[in-house]
């Protein structure tokens, strides 16, 4: 599936990702910069209904408010958010110029791991290019 930010085989490639990391859990994925977003993956039996721009905005300051914040600390560097909801989780994985939330049903905080890694190795391949 090509979209107006990935190319086919880069979509393809990041729901292959995630799917690996926490197969049928997973409930969606969104791709997305500073000025844009595109959802990548839906489950079927999910409606397309999130006001996405919205929960993108708000992903994105709270990525950088947080890099500001714990910068230095002695927790060393951020890496990746875990939001936890009545009805699933929001994992959120961002650079300096991209991020990617997938939603899930119930993981453990191994399977959080396994897919947060997986985007980040995502996100860093997107200037490589034999990725």
């Amino acid at each position: 599936m090509a979209t107006g930010l990935l190319t086919s085989e880069r979509a393809e490639q990041i729901v292959t990702t995630c799917r690996t990391a926490v197969g049928d859990s997973l409930r969606s994925i969104t791709y997305f910069t500073r000025d844009d977003f595109e959802q990548v993956y839906l489950r079927e039996d999910l409606e397309r209904d999130a006001d996405l721009s919205t929960f993108i905005g708000h992903e994105w300051r709270g990525f950088k408010t947080a890099q500001t914040a714990y910068e230095g600390s002695e927790l060393g560097d951020y890496n990746y958010t875990i939001r936890v909801f009545d009805n699933g989780f929001l994992v959120r994985v961002t650079t300096d110029t991209d991020g990617v939330f997938v939603t899930t049903d119930g993981l453990t905080m191994k399977d959080f791991e396994e897919v947060a890694t997986a985007i980040r190795v995502f996100l860093t391949e997107r200037d490589d290019p034999d990725a």
